[in-house]
């Protein structure tokens, strides 16, 4: 985990004297402007819509509410660049919203009526803040549900009206969960490649893509990384402040659960139209388009064989970055349970570092060690046999699988964590007493009490690897194109409509987590009856 932060330190470091003042210049001032002006968009959209919906489907009771508790994460399942894939297609002057509005209206032609286009930073925030508000939803619904219902009447009592409870009661002590989920959708902002680059956004991620892609300056890239290195721990250090000095505590005694106020049917209604907007934007309808899209080109010329081998090259990506994850993030768990101590605690806090880490940076930093090893792999195979190697570690996808461990060890962490908390230690105790050592108590206690865990872990790394985009981009081999590379291909060189069968497939399999989160979120909290 720590060798590619290491290596870009390092890397950035051996540039050429002028560089730091041309890029300082041209590239790291414009793009960190563009990266600030969007991440303060995104985030002030994710919070306000993902703390709106969380607070409307627990607070009130209406017709469809449960519907919309699993329905609003479903934006969850559509990756950034896909979203921004599907608008580029739907909102362009000559696509179906535009020439349905000009038919409503009257008009013949764009020349006559057309909407602003969507290529600016204004569509890149909004697009992005209807993906990206269920980091913050989740969090934030779990907040309210967990307030004793005797805060509320309390509040009530005081003389407030509801939206005083919100506002005065609820809102500050969901604070923890909101500061959590604009943070993680940061991130993903920040890790962005595809849906900046499409929509004309120059951020970072762009920045440092285009000076090691196009103009070949590696260290420049790293230099450029490096910032947004500083970047990610200065949004890490503002969501740490920004908490500071606060304690937030529950009351020991039982209390009665949340109740949520019935409306009427006129708000009612309303209340539902309002839950299904970011639903049908985030998701709905650039679901349907893919579908759409999918089944033409299917009808047209069948399932192109070489989506078959994109589709068995993410598999094999994903699933071999999955089996890595797993196996260090059961060695690290397990080693802080059995030998509990500083040491184990700060190999489980480096471990998580890689999910802060946009993919782009990860790349760069995993390029420059691996690329040393394949450079001694080939010299020490022509010295003993006289035969070169080439890059055989980046070359067979090794560099690429290493990416994805050090990007998503963290949920592996997390999750195997988690479960293995649930276990009582009076268990480790009764199996060391039976003669039991470490290891068998693993294998015999802890990995099967923990199936569900694992599960749940191996699922979540394995979409996520299946959506990386920016790092499959730099480190994947000659000629090797998954769903993901496949998709920006297609959208880079205009045709959008050949991408829609990738695309698809993406979302299909994000859907998977969604329903997990989804299982978990109906799960009722501790001491509901």
């Amino acid at each position: 985990m720590l060798a590619p932060i290491v290596a870009l330190v390092w890397e950035a470091s051996h540039g050429s004297e002028g560089l730091w003042g041309h890029l300082a210049t041209y590239v790291l001032l414009p793009a960190f402007g563009q990266t600030v002006i969007l991440l303060a968009g995104v985030g002030a959209m994710v919070t306000v819509l993902g703390t709106t919906m969380a607070w409307l489907v627990a607070a009130y009771e209406f017709p469809g509410r449960r519907f919309l508790e699993w329905a609003l994460l479903l934006p969850l399942a559509m990756p950034t660049y896909i979203i921004a894939y599907s608008y580029l297609d739907l909102l362009h002057p000559l696509g179906p919203v535009q020439e349905v509005l000009r038919s409503v209206l009257g008009f013949d032609g764009p020349r006559d009526f057309r909407l602003p286009d969507i290529r600016s930073m204004t569509g890149a925030v909004l697009l992005l803040g209807f993906v990206l508000y269920p980091y913050v939803y989740l969090p934030v619904r779990a907040m309210f549900l967990m307030q004793a219902a005797n805060l509320i009447e309390a509040g009530r009592m005081l003389g407030c009206s509801h939206r005083s409870v919100f506002l005065r009661l609820a809102l500050p002590l969901a604070r923890p969960g909101i500061a959590a989920g604009v943070s993680l959708a940061l991130m993903e902002a920040l890790n962005d490649i595809g849906a900046s680059e499409f929509l004309g956004v120059r951020t970072l991620t762009v920045s440092v893509y285009t000076t090691w892609v196009t103009r070949s300056d590696l260290s420049g890239a790293a230099q450029i990384a490096l910032a947004m290195l500083l970047l990610v721990v200065l949004l890490v250090a503002i969501e740490r402040w920004a908490r500071r000095g606060q304690r937030f505590a529950g009351n020991a005694q039982r209390a009665s659960s949340f109740v949520p106020v019935r409306l009427s049917r006129g708000w009612a209604f309303a209340a539902l139209v309002i839950g299904l907007v970011p639903v049908v934007i985030g998701f709905g309808a650039p679901a349907a388009y893919l579908f759409s899209e999918a089944l033409q080109r299917w009808q047209a010329a069948g399932i192109p064989a070489q989506l078959v081998v994109e589709i068995r090259n993410t598999v094999m990506m994903a699933g071999s970055a999955t089996i890595l994850v797993l196996i260090c993030g059961a060695v690290i768990a397990y080693a802080g349970r059995v030998f509990p101590g500083p040491a184990t605690g700060v190999t489980g806090r480096v471990a998580a570092l890689g999910y802060a880490m946009p993919g782009t940076v990860i790349a760069i930093g995993v390029l420059i060690p691996v690329a040393g090893l394949d450079r001694i792999l080939d010299s020490g195979s022509r010295m003993a046999f006289g035969v070169p190697v080439g890059l055989v570690l980046i070359g067979s996808g090794v560099a690429l699988a290493y990416a994805y461990m050090v990007r998503f060890l963290a949920i592996g962490v997390g999750s195997v964590e988690a479960g293995f908390a649930r276990i009582p230690r009076s268990l480790d105790h009764a199996a060391r007493s039976l003669g039991h050592g470490v290891g068998s108590s693993f294998m015999k206690l802890h990995l099967p009490l923990s199936g569900a865990p694992f599960a749940a872990a191996a699922l979540l790394v394995f979409v996520d690897a299946m959506k990386e985009l920016p790092a499959t981009l730099l480190l994947r081999p000659l000629n090797f194109e998954t769903l993901a590379t496949r998709l920006y291909g297609e959208a880079a060189r205009g045709t959008h409509e050949d991408g829609a069968m990738a695309a698809l497939a993406i979302v299909l399999a994000g859907i998977a987590p969604v329903i997990l989160l989804a299982r978990i979120g109906r799960r009722k909290p501790v001491g509901t009856p």
